[in-house]
């Protein structure tokens, strides 16, 4: 092998093994994030109201340990690659840096109606993260789900006995839908032109139906989960609780919805629920299913952020539950399936998308 073919050979050798590397250390991204909101980091600076120097954020984290505070330097150089905060120079003439807050990591500030900060406990409790360490395990037995493999149950019935799982659950579901009914009711408002009332499945407290309770007094709506969820929550003016299972029935109406609901079950499953909505509104004119959530494929998201996260959800559905995320023509297979007799597809919730469904 001659100088030249050696030297590039050595490259791609190099290369290679950075970006195993960069794949090895991904999870280091995410605990390095779950530290900073476990400290307050954003509404720390926040408060701050001004770049805050490293000196002025270690002296506001009453927790750290005085022999660690020369650390905390590694932890923010860390956070402001990764994009969640900026540094900033004091002054004109002033050498020294402050950091500041970034889009994502306003998202992150405890009192941000559309803080992302309960999804993120979530997902990073040790509950959820245990089941990776099962999954090349979980590939050779016949176990559900690596959740299962891990914890000898499904993640739903965990919740069910585990109160600050399902809190943790229940929150997460409810930062997520603040943000979404925010958009589908300012955005989308013709989705709910000539409906009369609504059911939202697997509605958990009622985030969203509340939203749209309010915003169209004319709407009737029903929260509809499981008996413990929506256990002691009260009804108002024309909002309402009703306990049961998906799988038996589903309350009649105008309108089902289901938000980020279908792609927690696999195909005879989704077939299942989806011919339940379908008896609710069948006879009545005008009725339709709504669902959020992913289209696969999706041509809008071009950018390969964004791909790789529909992926990794993906992955998320199958070690936590018997769901999956599905491609247009997989959608389409399960409306179908169900009895439906048409569908329309709209991208406009980043990552997921509105999908229409005509009985």
């Amino acid at each position: 092998m001659d100088s030249a073919k050696r030297d590039e050979h050595h490259s791609e050798l190099l290369q290679s093994q950075a970006h195993i590397w960069s794949h090895i250390f991904k999870f280091i991204d995410s605990m390095s994030l779950l530290c900073a909101v476990q400290f307050g980091l954003p509404d720390i600076i926040h408060s701050h109201g001004k770049p805050m120097t490293l000196s002025q954020i270690s002296a506001s984290i009453s927790v750290l340990h005085p022999s660690k505070v020369h650390c905390l330097s590694r932890l923010m150089r860390i956070l402001v690659h990764s994009g969640f905060f900026e540094r900033r120079k004091l002054g004109q003439s002033n050498h020294e840096e402050g950091f500041v807050l970034t889009n994502a990591s306003q998202l992150l500030l405890k009192n941000n109606p559309f803080s992302v900060t309960p999804f993120l406990l979530f997902i990073l409790d040790p509950i959820l993260t245990q089941p990776w360490e099962y999954l090349s395990a979980w590939f050779q037995n016949d176990d559900t789900t690596p959740f299962k493999t891990a914890h000898g149950r499904m993640v739903f019935e965990y919740a069910r006995h585990e109160p600050r799982l399902n809190n943790f659950l229940n929150e997460a579901m409810a930062s997520d839908a603040r943000l979404i009914a925010d958009v589908l009711i300012n955005d989308c408002k013709g989705v709910f032109q000539g409906l009369t009332s609504l059911v939202d499945v697997g509605g958990g407290t009622g985030t969203i139906a509340k939203a749209i309770a309010v915003a169209f007094p004319n709407v009737d709506c029903t929260v509809f989960d499981l008996p413990h969820v929506v256990a002691n929550l009260q009804d108002c003016k024309n909002l309402k609780y009703v306990g049961g299972d998906m799988f038996q029935a589903v309350p009649p109406a105008h309108a089902i919805l289901l938000k980020w609901i279908l792609h927690d079950w696999n195909d005879e499953e989704c077939v299942k629920i989806l011919e339940k909505c379908k008896e609710a509104i069948d006879g009545r004119e005008g009725g339709k299913l709504i669902i959020i959530d992913m289209v696969m494929g999706n041509k809008e998201l071009y950018d390969k952020e964004s791909i790789e996260t529909q992926l990794q959800f993906d992955m998320l559905m199958m070690v936590l539950s018997t769901g999956q995320e599905r491609k247009e023509k997989e959608w389409a297979k399960i409306i179908f399936a169900a009895g439906f007799t048409d569908y329309k597809i709209i991208p406009m919730f980043g990552l997921r998308s509105l999908i229409e469904v005509y009985p």
